[in-house]
């Protein structure tokens, strides 16, 4: 049985102040493609899309997709913190796989551009690890329980809880125009144990919401 003590609890109760220790809030990262583009999303109350650029593509036009590598942003407006190379490697090839099978749903996976053919391109910009046993604990004890199951109803980060931010920019794949753009932060339920257990398994579980949330647009 995992114990806690007193110091941890108060440690807890800090972060539940805070909204969560550390939290990186997505910015609109200066080095993307489409920075000049993106305008604060006044529609997004959740916080998980606060940047946005929307054309007025017709979604229903394009019939397939390419998924270039996810890049890894590099730009000092980075938020990955202190976290290891492979660990943010790890991520992107995650990512890829993720938006690759849900893309496949909707659109034909080609690698070069046809007509009706779209173009995603995937920046990982950052990433919050887990942080081991307290944030488990804090889904039960009797400060951050409570706390969490609040959260959970708003839809927004549990405490102590991993996360992770990332582009994505959707271009026409023959004409290169900018279709639409935005900047997200993905994160697993307040009350959701299992992605509170491996250092990256909150990172991984927002991206898979992300990935969903991609297709989810397209129809």
């Amino acid at each position: 049985m995992l114990t806690i003590d007193k110091n941890s609890l108060v440690l807890i109760a800090l972060c539940s102040l805070a909204t969560g220790c550390a939290s990186t809030e997505p910015t609109a990262y200066s080095a993307l493609s489409s920075a000049a583009e993106l305008r604060p999303n006044t529609a997004d109350r959740t916080g998980r899309m606060p940047y946005r650029y929307q054309g007025n593509a017709d979604w229903r036009q394009y019939s397939s997709i390419i998924v270039d590598p996810v890049v890894i942003y590099s730009g000092a407006d980075n938020q990955f913190g202190k976290m290891a190379d492979t660990d943010k490697a790890a991520l992107a090839s995650y990512m890829q796989s993720e938006f690759s099978a849900q893309a496949r749903t909707r659109f034909a996976i080609v690698t070069r551009p046809t007509p009706q053919t779209l173009r995603l391109r995937l920046t990982l910009t950052g990433a919050k690890e887990n942080t081991p046993v307290l944030g488990t604990v804090s889904r039960f004890d009797l400060l951050g329980g409570p706390y969490n199951a609040v959260q959970a109803v708003r839809g927004r980060e549990g405490t102590l809880t991993g996360s992770v931010n990332y582009a994505v920019e959707i271009y026409d794949a023959g004409s290169g125009r900018l279709l639409s753009a935005y900047i997200a932060k993905q994160y697993p339920g307040a009350l959701n144990v299992g992605a509170s257990l491996a250092p990256l398994q909150a990172a991984k579980v927002g991206i898979q919401k992300g990935a969903e949330a991609f297709v989810a647009q397209m129809r």
